[in-house]
């Protein structure tokens, strides 16, 4: 059994077309796990609604914890030998679970994610060939460079089935931004394979005003995130220290890109940012692993802050 666990946060106007997603999938051997975050729409409601039409689908209603506490509300009474997570406002291919199991089974793989794609409201998503769908198998030391090296392999916890014994000492961290990028790490260091088949089956809504769309101080907390894995990677498994640094200089360019520029309150994080970028550019840009995007940005930096700012907001 697969145990599909859906955050629900305010998510009135997608939440419907989610859930019938999954209902819809080929794959029947399915629990449906509707976690309503203390929602003050009606997407509770809608949530009840299903949960009275549907053996399968079960809810649980909680107060407002944030997207890591509600998955882990999810994970504490999932039942299944493996388990997905699908955000409430985006949605899935049909064949999504069936290709992905399909994938573990003849891989071995523990971890098996698929492409995916990127929709604004209206769009409609592009025909999935899978006749075509390559699939593409990574060792855990793949995977955790591909990952980190920003590479065809991301860091999200959606578009992929986890063998649910991964968790079991394992929960997302609560009350934080970029809480996939938080638990990829130690996930992947539990794992021998991870096979990422090259079919676009999740659909991955871009909303605007959702919190990844528009820039406050709590996006810093990437910055966070990414200094205490390079510590524990440094002390653990150092062979990974490049690869991480890369991602941390990659974060540092993107919070120049996204702050404003001369608002006061920035000017910590703007530093931050900048003394990172500094500290770690030569020997980043002398990395053959390190992408291309990032390169280019280095060599912009020799030309000071202001000119870096400068352009990297313009071509953002």
């Amino acid at each position: 059994m697969v145990s599909v666990i859906i955050p629900i946060y305010n998510v009135q106007d997608y939440l419907a077309r989610c859930i019938d997603s999954v209902l819809a999938q080929n794959y029947k051997d399915l629990e449906i796990i509707l976690v309503d975050d203390g929602s003050h729409d009606t997407s509770g409601d809608i949530c009840d609604e299903y949960d009275l039409k549907y053996r399968h689908v079960r809810v649980i209603h909680k107060t407002n914890g944030g997207l890591s506490d509600a998955r882990n509300a999810g994970l504490e009474v999932a039942q299944g030998k493996y388990v997905t997570f699908i955000d409430g406002d985006d949605y899935v291919h049909p064949r999504f679970v069936e290709a992905l199991i399909n994938t573990i089974e003849t891989t071995g793989a523990q971890i098996a994610a698929c492409t995916w794609q990127e929709l604004k409201d209206g769009d409609t998503p592009r025909e999935v060939i899978f006749d075509k769908a390559s699939c593409r198998i990574f060792s855990q030391e793949e995977a955790i460079n591909t990952v980190f090296y920003q590479g065809e392999l991301n860091h999200s916890a959606c578009s992929r089935i986890f063998e649910k014994q991964l968790f079991d000492d394992l929960r997302f961290h609560e009350g934080v931004l970029y809480e996939d990028l938080a638990i990829i790490y130690p996930l992947l260091r539990k794992v021998e394979k991870v096979a990422l088949l090259k079919a676009p089956m999740y659909y991955y809504m871009h909303r605007a005003g959702s919190i990844l769309t528009t820039i406050s101080l709590r996006r810093t907390q990437v910055l966070d995130h990414l200094e205490a894995l390079e510590q524990q990677v440094a002390k653990e498994a150092p062979q990974y220290l490049p690869a991480v640094r890369s991602r941390h200089l990659s974060a540092c360019f993107n919070m120049l890109r996204l702050m404003p520029f001369r608002d006061p309150k920035w000017q910590p994080t703007k530093q931050r940012a900048w003394d990172y970028i500094k500290k770690m550019r030569f020997s980043c840009i002398k990395d053959k692993n390190v992408r291309f995007k990032n390169k280019i940005a280095i060599l912009l930096s020799y030309f000071g802050l202001n000119v870096l700012t400068f352009i990297i907001n313009k071509r953002g």
